[in-house]
């Protein structure tokens, strides 16, 4: 029986997600709770529903349609009665040989532009089972994952055998405040960063450039030298904090307070990189 897995976005023409012009799916879930993220629907691992207050009539439709008033189980009665269409559910539960079908129908064009199909989030690893038999199935396309490198060292090498690419974030580099920002240590990333040096996998390091948080001269330098001598890493994007970060927090009944200057400018350094013989570019 196909595994099942929860995924709430497939993104076509996608050119920032991996090598040619890509298919992102996106994944539900993720261990991680960065101070700074900006995908908040992709945090819990189950549907949930989307409320936008932008444009919200008050008219009571959506409460006068509902038949479980004190606990939502997603029946989309509210989604259907919104005059405005501001509802929505967040998060479809597919199996992974219908997922595979789904993407491979633009195998053929995916081939002819260099592209492939990535598999982002959320954290895709957090729903392994359904992500290795997903690319299990998609065969020869080129496939790609988008990363936190948060995950047991084994699962990783496990999907990263069946890969093309892969794109992984580095945060910050001291535990401490890996720690107090994203809510983990970054012990595992740091693993999983090493083994991609040594694997000859083709990848690709991503950074969140947070301002006040990681945008320091030191955390630049110990990101490069963590990095030097990987002759099997692309580049380097430094991806700058914006401000709609926080927007979509109230539609899932979250609250946004990041400990950080939401309006200060982060510092982008790739003079750091460049020195020490590996590209970057500010994405």
């Amino acid at each position: 029986m196909s595994e099942i897995g929860t995924i709430f976005d497939i993104r076509q023409l996608s050119v920032f997600d991996g090598p040619g012009i890509r298919t992102t799916v996106f994944l539900k879930g993720c261990p991680l709770r960065c101070m700074w993220c900006h995908n908040p629907e992709g945090l819990s691992y189950k549907p949930q529903l989307m409320r936008s207050g932008n444009g919200c009539l008050h008219c009571g439709k959506c409460r006068d349609a509902c038949s479980h008033p004190d606990t939502c189980v997603l029946c989309g009665s509210c989604v259907r009665a919104c005059p405005k269409n501001l509802i929505r559910i967040c998060g479809e539960e597919v199996t992974a040989e219908w997922l595979a079908g789904h993407l491979l129908k633009d195998k053929d064009y995916l081939e002819q532009v260099g592209g492939g199909i990535t598999f982002s989030g959320g954290e895709p690893l957090g729903q392994p089972r359904f992500l290795l038999e997903c690319l299990e199935r998609l065969g020869d396309v080129h496939t790609c994952i988008e990363t936190s490198g948060y995950a047991q060292p084994e699962l990783f090498e496990k999907a990263a055998g069946l890969l093309d690419y892969v794109i992984m974030d580095l945060k910050l580099m001291d535990g401490e405040k890996h720690r107090h920002y994203t809510g983990f240590d970054n012990e595992p990333v740091l693993m999983n960063l090493e083994y991609l040096k040594q694997s000859g996998q083709a990848f690709r390091i991503r950074i969140p450039v947070i301002p006040g948080v990681n945008d320091d001269r030191e955390n630049y330098e110990r990101t490069a030298a963590a990095l030097a001598g990987a002759r099997n890493l692309d580049v380097v994007e430094l991806l700058p904090y914006h401000v709609t970060a926080g927007a979509k927090y109230s539609m899932v009944g979250m609250e946004y307070s990041p400990e950080f200057d939401e309006g200060q400018e982060p510092e982008l350094d790739m003079s750091v990189f460049e020195r020490a013989g590996i590209p970057c570019r500010r994405i």
